[in-house]
């Protein structure tokens, strides 16, 4: 048994108005097929390309291991140099991923691959352009965005298996207080609904991406990710326009992020072991009371 999932929407183009009415303002996910059809980077960005001009850098990577609560948040499992990784995850699966990567800020020239949608929305961040690369098998556990941007997330060389939840869900999902994302003891693919009761009757949306293929990804959508293929992506974030969005924002920032992080390195095994209780107990509190 699985989550009640709906198919994302998908189209080869759409134009301003439509995807301002149907989407934006409805902050409803879509895929667009053709988004990339003009970006220089669809045929020229590959693995080899990448390895090219940025294979001596050094980079982190993450696997699928639940997060310890003895170190930070999103601390790396190991480093590599990226040349090495590109050929890892060409060579054969791995979990090794990795995570919110700034290569425009290594190799500025990249941007000139790329065409920012302005036509779709306003509000993108120029500044960071973020990518992510996973070998087949490695996965993106549930999770938000702390800063509440719209994502335009576009996908390279292979196939990539997304499920997208609206943010109403969180506590059904496990939410963790304090933090932007789930419990990690559970399949999403698979939750065993009598241990995670709270899961029963979540309703998502599902899409596999393949290259060139662009996800829209309104603010505050929960989202899971799995790699089929060794392959990379591309995520362009932009605010949403409402003052309260980006007031929350900010104030997801601070508390979920800074203090959130002092606490836990304070208290480590405890406050994980706090949090996920209570997650639990929230949780199932709203399922017995029919809430979200």
């Amino acid at each position: 048994m699985s989550f009640i999932l709906n198919k994302v929407d998908v189209v080869d183009n759409i134009s301003p108005a439509d995807f301002k009415k149907n989407y934006l303002d409805k902050r409803k996910p879509l895929v667009i097929k053709n988004l990339t059809k003009d970006w220089p980077a669809r045929e020229k960005w590959t693995t080899d390309y990448l390895k090219s001009i940025a294979g001596d850098l050094e980079v982190p990577l993450y696997d699928n291991s639940k997060a310890d609560p003895s170190k930070p948040i999103n601390s790396a499992a190991a480093q590599m140099k990226l040349g090495d990784y590109l050929d890892l995850i060409k060579r054969e699966p791995t979990e090794l991923r990795i995570f919110f990567f700034n290569l425009f800020k290594h190799h500025p020239e990249l941007i000139n691959d790329i065409k920012i949608p302005k036509d779709l929305m306003g509000g993108f961040i120029e500044s960071m352009p973020a990518m992510f690369f996973g070998g087949s098998n490695s996965i993106t556990f549930l999770h938000y965005d702390i800063d509440l941007p719209h994502l335009f997330h576009t996908h390279f060389g292979g196939r990539k298996h997304v499920i997208l939840f609206e943010n109403k869900w969180k506590r059904r999902l496990y939410c963790l207080p304090n933090a932007t994302y789930a419990l990690e003891d559970y399949d999403v693919l698979n939750p065993d609904f009598k241990k995670f009761p709270a899961l029963q009757g979540v309703q998502g949306e599902e899409v596999f991406l393949e290259h060139g293929d662009t996800l829209f990804m309104p603010t505050g959508y929960w989202h899971w990710m799995k790699y089929l293929d060794g392959s990379f992506s591309l995520s362009l974030r932009a605010w949403d326009k409402s003052i309260t969005r980006k007031a929350q924002s900010v104030l997801n920032l601070a508390l979920k992020g800074g203090v959130d992080s002092v606490i836990k390195m304070l208290f480590k095994e405890k406050y994980a072991h706090y949090r996920e209780k209570l997650a639990i107990k929230r949780a199932e509190k709203a399922f017995k009371a029919g809430k979200l």
